[in-house]
């Protein structure tokens, strides 16, 4: 691995090299400029790179996303072309301001996807043995369309190679159908795998989800042991408690169709939820649908939640730093709840995982206590991206505020953050006056939010605080108070208060989950 320093001094001279071409100079005296030795360096390769920077750059300048979105709105014809990451190397999306199309997803995964998939898969079991000496019996996935559509289908391909199978694909790039691969090749057990999928993918891509469906039917039915095939052994253990074969199959779940919540993220909001069970509950309940050639959405509530007692790990990635798991309520609601409901229904200190393919040439699985770490260091306490957010005034408070909020969340859910983050962030944007004057003047309820998060993390047992952190923390949330109390007119606020409530406190909810959660039971139970 490369330090900091070396990354830096090579982006740096390869920024050199780029702006030198782009001023007109021959690249081989911009990269002599830059301080390159070119007589070590293969010149049509050189020339191969300018002819890129210079397209590259040309596209750009070509780029008219306003003058394109008024010209059709006029009636005109816009050109179409394919998005996607310009950070993965994706140059052919320019220009930008086409009519861009998404992708086909009868072509996903592709070629340079699966290989991806192969690595994070062999990479997750290799991380789960070093962990714990033992290989993982099922992997659960939370399944977004953002992958299919950012990396061509690293997760889906990834998915497929965990059980051992592999797409096949037509001369024109098609995937049709799937091939398994025989155990000698695969070198190890096949492992199960239960997906939650987002409900944009389950409404966009119901081919992917089919082709994973059908290899795990076809997966289940193969004669062999129980020790080499866990997707087998997983489905004759259900059918054993009573489950028809064709139900026990059922590996990919989401929220009812029309629906695109997996709740947990809802009871965290509304503080509505007082130990784990509650979540692993919520979660069972919302998301408990099957998917996957005609299943539509049929309620499976008992499959789920035995494939969820069954899971070693749970699983997300991450393939762009355009993206990252604080930027929405989703990921927490359902990595998050799904390593609740995991973890409460197998009685197990399930793993939680995180893939990273920023850098295909460096593809590795960390833990997600490390991506946490990794994107709150980064962005939520870096000095550069907050003063960044402050120039946005109300709007920048506002979505610094809702980071934290999700922060907060994954801890409630997961129990994967560190005690040092909730530190700092009750330092950096409570404690430390400037900013408290920042949201005095721009949005005081934001402030006000993340304390009264900060509070509730305490209160919950979730963060061991500093106590003098804390003691701050405190004090400067009576002034926020004080600020509150001059806003308000008529109604009734917040006020301060953290009121915990449980589901079986919501008369509505309680009905509605009580029958779900019973059928559950009883068929865990037998």
């Amino acid at each position: 691995m490369y330090s900091g320093r070396v990354i830096e001094m090579i982006g740096r001279e390869a920024r050199d090299v780029i702006l030198g071409t782009l001023d007109g100079k021959d690249i081989l005296l911009a990269a002599k400029d830059a301080g390159l030795d070119i007589s070590r360096m293969n010149t049509d390769e050189l020339r191969r790179y300018e002819r890129e920077i210079i397209n590259i750059s040309d596209s750009i300048d070509r780029s008219d996303e306003l003058g394109s979105f008024i010209h059709a709105l006029d009636g005109g014809y816009t050109e179409a072309g394919p998005s996607g990451v310009i950070t993965r190397g994706r140059a052919d999306i320019l220009p930008t301001g086409r009519n861009f199309y998404s992708a086909d997803p009868k072509k996903l995964p592709n070629r340079s996807s699966w290989r991806v998939g192969v690595l994070l898969a062999e990479n997750t079991v290799k991380k789960y043995l070093e962990d714990t000496g033992e290989l993982p019996e099922t992997v659960a996935f939370f399944w977004m369309s953002g992958d299919l559509l950012a990396s061509g289908g690293e997760q889906m391909a990834q998915i497929l190679y965990m059980m051992g199978a592999a797409p096949v694909w037509s001369s024109d790039g098609q995937v049709n159908d799937v091939r398994i691969v025989p155990l000698k090749e695969l070198g190890r057990p096949r492992i199960d795998i239960t997906v939650r999928t987002s409900g944009i993918l389950r409404d966009n891509f119901i081919h992917c989800i089919d082709l994973i469906d059908t290899a795990v039917r076809r997966i289940a039915e193969l004669d062999e042991s129980s020790e080499e095939n866990f997707v087998r052994k997983h489905v004759l253990e259900s059918c054993g408690k009573g489950t028809a074969y064709e139900s026990s199959t059922a590996r990919l779940f989401s929220a009812p169709p029309g629906s695109y919540v997996s709740g947990v993220n809802l009871a965290v909001y509304a503080s509505a939820w007082k130990t784990e069970k509650d979540l692993a509950e919520i979660y069972i309940a919302s998301n408990g649908y099957a998917y996957g050639n005609g299943r539509n959405g049929a309620e499976s509530h008992e499959q789920f939640a035995y494939s969820l007692s069954k899971v070693s790990v749970t699983y997300n990635k991450i393939a762009s730093d355009e993206k990252d798991l604080l930027g929405c309520c989703c990921y927490f609601s359902n990595h998050g709840g799904m390593t609740a409901a995991s973890r409460y229904l197998s009685g197990k200190d399930v793993k939680a995982y995180y893939g990273d393919t920023r850098e295909p040439d460096d593809i590795n699985v960390h833990t997600l206590a490390d991506e946490i770490r990794r994107v709150v260091r980064t962005k939520l306490l870096n000095p550069k991206w907050i003063d960044g957010m402050k120039e946005h005034g109300y709007k920048g408070g506002a979505d610094m505020m809702k980071r934290i909020v999700r922060v907060y969340g994954f801890e409630a859910t997961t129990n994967e953050v560190d005690d040092w983050i909730f530190d700092d962030i009750a330092s950096t944007f409570v404690n430390d006056e400037e900013m408290r004057e920042f949201y005095k003047e721009n949005n005081p309820y934001a402030l006000e939010e993340i304390a009264r998060r900060l509070l509730e993390a305490e209160a919950r047992g979730l963060w061991n605080a500093d106590r003098e952190t804390l003691e701050q923390l405190k004090e400067n949330y009576m002034s926020i108070e004080s600020w509150m109390e001059d806003l308000v007119t008529e109604g009734e606020h917040q006020g301060g208060n953290i009121d915990i409530v449980s589901p079986e406190d919501v008369k509505e909810w309680n009905g509605h989950m009580a029958p779900i959660i019973s059928k559950v039971n009883s068929f865990l139970n037998q």
